[in-house]
């Protein structure tokens, strides 16, 4: 297992050109928030389909991205931390993550009727950092 070479930032958009750079650009631009034109985009993980970003994103900090990992039977929600996000295809409306299904679906919960939303944060950040200290598809 090789180190990611550099730093993970887990709080910080990889590449905002990409995110910036679409059909929504003027709506983003008008809420402050680069993610609000993803609602509704797929999100797919190294190893296939996780679930769609969350049409209650913009509950969050704009540096985060609410995913419903659930069926339509079930709803299980989770956050991913922009920096895990490694392309944005505007065209196929589809976010995707260099982390595996189940990286992403063991991330700590999320529910926000009990979230003490600094701990949740460091905690998060934490399990996502510490996943880049080794290759992303090794599990």
């Amino acid at each position: 297992m090789q180190p990611h070479p550099f730093p993970f930032a887990p709080w910080v958009w990889r590449d905002a050109v990409t995110v910036l750079d679409s059909p929504t650009r003027t709506i983003a631009q008008d809420r402050g928030r680069p993610d609000v034109g993803l609602l509704g985009y797929e999100v797919d993980a190294v190893d296939g389909r996780i679930g769609k970003v969350d049409e209650h994103n913009a509950e969050l900090p704009a540096d985060c991205l609410l995913v419903d990992t659930g069926t339509w039977l079930t709803s299980h929600r989770v956050v991913l931390p922009v920096g895990a996000i490694c392309e944005v295809d505007h065209d196929a409306k589809l976010v995707r993550v260099d982390r595996t299904k189940k990286h992403v679906t063991d991330a700590p919960a999320y529910d926000p009727e009990h979230l003490d939303a600094d701990d949740y944060r460091r905690r998060l950040g934490e399990y996502y950092t510490d996943s880049y200290r080794t290759s992303p598809t090794t599990e």
